[in-house]
């Protein structure tokens, strides 16, 4: 074959695959720009600390813990936030927009403050103690003071209001208030820590407040246990029966027995009712008889007794008759 053929020959083979691709892209022309256009699901952020090993929170939830090298998450699109726990228990946190498709680096360097110089005078000064107490407690007031001087430091306490009193410590860094009786109130601690020189600035105060909680006081009162009305002999002792066990399981109890007679009842029935309850629990079931007050409560429509438990220190119940006297007509 000549080398004018052969360049002829290429040629047309060159335009037939040219004119297939414009063919090809005429038929599918957004194949390729619907490929570019696609925009990732989530974007990815990678964190780093030194030191590594801090607990990682992103957005609340935990992640474990930081490395000395990337870590990476894959996130939602958006505004993410990022927290870590310091080795001094402070907190780093910051909100991090994440965009789709890229990526966010965090890098996180702890480095402790420097300890404070020591001062030929007591500084600073610091007193430690709890912010808030319940009255009667004993409060711990600590001081701490920075100090490098030879001479002996005085501490020289003063607690207010009056009813605050210093129990032990006077004098030395650390004292103890007692808080009885002053519920609602504050005690504030003022310390003044010197070396004993003339110098002024030598002297430093501080103070430390806790606030004293009320006793929460209690109100103990009696709670009906049972009431029966117009009950049967036998009705009247499965509900002794229930009495007796919550008596036994606390001996610091009484139960009160208050019996009432109905507008009809025959005559005495109210002592009938009363003496038919003590004596079931006593010889039956065993309560002592010193644990039982027994009360004739008047009258009202049917005959009726109520049970109560009355904790110890608890008011007693009170009779609640609804018919008078006169208005009752007993039946033979």
């Amino acid at each position: 074959m000549s080398l004018r053929r052969f360049i002829l020959s290429s040629n047309f083979r060159f335009f037939v695959v040219a004119l297939l691709a414009i063919l090809v892209f005429a038929v599918n022309p957004s194949a390729n720009v619907s490929a570019k256009e696609k925009l990732a699901k989530y974007g990815t952020i990678k964190i780093l600390s030194t030191p590594g090993g801090l607990l990682l929170r992103i957005d609340g939830q935990p992640h474990g813990e930081t490395r000395t090298e990337y870590r990476a998450f894959d996130l939602e699109p958006g505004l993410h936030t990022i927290a870590i726990t310091l080795p001094n228990g402070q907190f780093w946190a910051r909100d991090i927009e994440v965009p789709a498709g890229r990526v966010k680096c965090v890098v996180v360097n702890y480095r402790p403050l420097p300890p404070l110089p020591k001062s030929p005078c007591p500084f600073p000064v610091s007193i430690s103690a709890p912010k808030q107490v319940t009255d009667g407690e004993i409060i711990t007031y600590n001081a701490d003071v920075a100090y490098s001087g030879n001479s002996a430091l005085r501490y020289n306490w003063k607690v207010t209001p009056s009813g605050a009193r210093i129990i032990s410590g006077s004098g030395s860094p650390t004292i103890t208030v007692d808080s009885t009786g002053l519920g609602g109130q504050r005690i504030i601690a003022t310390l003044t820590a010197d070396d004993g020189s003339s110098d002024p600035s030598c002297a430093q105060t501080a103070q430390a407040v806790s606030i004293i909680a009320p006793i929460e006081k209690r109100v103990i009162i009696a709670q009906e246990f049972d009431e029966c009305n117009s009950c049967s002999r036998d009705d009247q002792k499965a509900r002794l029966d229930n009495l007796a066990v919550e008596l036994q399981n606390d001996p610091t109890t009484r139960a009160y027995i208050i019996a009432y007679g109905g507008r009809t009842s025959p005559l005495r029935q109210v002592e009938r009712l009363m003496s038919r309850a003590r004596d079931y629990l006593t010889t039956q079931r065993g309560i002592d008889a010193s644990r039982l007050v027994v009360v004739n409560g008047g009258f009202r429509e049917e005959d009726s007794v109520e049970l109560w438990i009355v904790p110890s220190g608890a008011a007693p119940p009170r009779a609640t008759p609804t018919v008078q006297a006169g208005e009752v007509r007993p039946r033979r």
